[in-house]
């Protein structure tokens, strides 16, 4: 009794050290995109990461790396919409708008993943999860017009809730598609998509004129921190505590994503307004009736991916 309570409090703290690294990406990476262009830092996370995950990939799963060699292009999907796009507009949204606001929206992800196993998946939605749905999107959009309706309706959305929308919409294709099974190991599956999407970036960099480089200490730090933080150490947690708590439950953490994000901008000295607490928690809500059986401990699938 004692050995399994203590596993599962290691795999709980495992769970809340991953996400906070993922909510720190939001907060470094809106510091990051003043010094480094969105698509350089997309491009230089992945070349920092590369390395240490096939490394933890080797060490902890041990795959049939020709299987995985043969099995490249069932990746390519996965690594060009999550690694590269959702990144891509994520820190292209970081630009336009702060770290809070962009978590708020990305908040809304779970129910949008529902809506859309719902229509493509064919997978049934109770009256409850359907409720949950359009109460998260009224917090979204109290989200977006800071809590004035009618100023959504004469000004429209800002640039960065437009990015991050988009970005919310292509990591929605990306948890679909790895619904789909490849027979990789999630790390391995992570440190390949990590590979192609190196690949794929490199001369779309160069033909940019890049790698921008960071030119100051703080950038490069914050570089280092994005390339190895939320990139290897929280898909390392991560999986590690998957081999303790169930997928549905362990999904459930992610909405802790925005609760740190908050709380590491409050505590760097951001203003955090009425509509924003407001927003955040009615987000908040509609997620966790969405996902109601996960957090009844029911046998709901995780939508959780291993890199964010």
């Amino acid at each position: 009794m004692t050995a399994a309570l203590t596993g599962t409090t290691a795999a709980f703290g495992a769970l809340l050290t991953a996400t906070l690294f993922w909510a720190g990406n939001y907060v470094v990476g809106g510091a990051a995109v003043s010094a480094i262009p969105p698509l350089d830092l997309v491009a230089l996370r992945w070349a920092i990461a590369v390395i240490p995950l096939l490394a933890l990939a080797q060490l902890v799963e041990r795959p049939d790396w020709r299987h995985v060699a043969r099995s490249w292009h069932r990746v390519l999907f996965p690594a060009l919409f999550g690694l590269v796009a959702y990144n891509y507009l994520l820190y292209t949204a970081l630009q336009y708008t702060d770290a809070v606001n962009a978590s708020l929206i990305n908040a809304f992800n779970p129910a949008l993943i529902g809506v859309a196993a719902a229509i493509f998946l064919r997978q049934r939605m109770t009256p409850t999860a359907v409720t949950g749905v359009i109460v998260a999107l009224v917090g979204v959009l109290w989200v977006l017009c800071d809590g004035h309706p009618t100023a959504l309706l004469s000004n429209g959305f800002g640039l960065g809730d437009v990015f991050m929308l988009g970005a919310i919409v292509v990591w929605t294709a990306y948890t679909l598609s790895g619904r789909r099974r490849t027979g990789i190991p999630p790390v391995t599956s992570t440190a390949i998509q990590a590979l192609v999407s190196l690949i794929a970036l490199t001369p779309v960099v160069l033909l940019t004129g890049g790698p921008h480089l960071p030119v100051t200490s703080n950038a490069t730090t914050a570089l280092l921190f994005i390339g190895l933080c939320p990139s290897v150490i929280s898909t390392a947690l991560w999986n590690r505590a998957l081999t303790t708590i169930p997928p549905a439950r362990a999904g459930v953490f992610l909405n802790l994503i925005t609760v740190f994000t908050v709380l590491i901008s409050v505590a760097l000295g951001k203003s955090f307004t009425v509509a924003e607490a407001m927003g955040g928690a009615v987000v908040l809500g509609g997620v966790v009736m969405t996902n109601a059986p996960a957090f009844r401990g029911g046998r709901a699938r995780s939508d959780a991916r291993v890199s964010r």
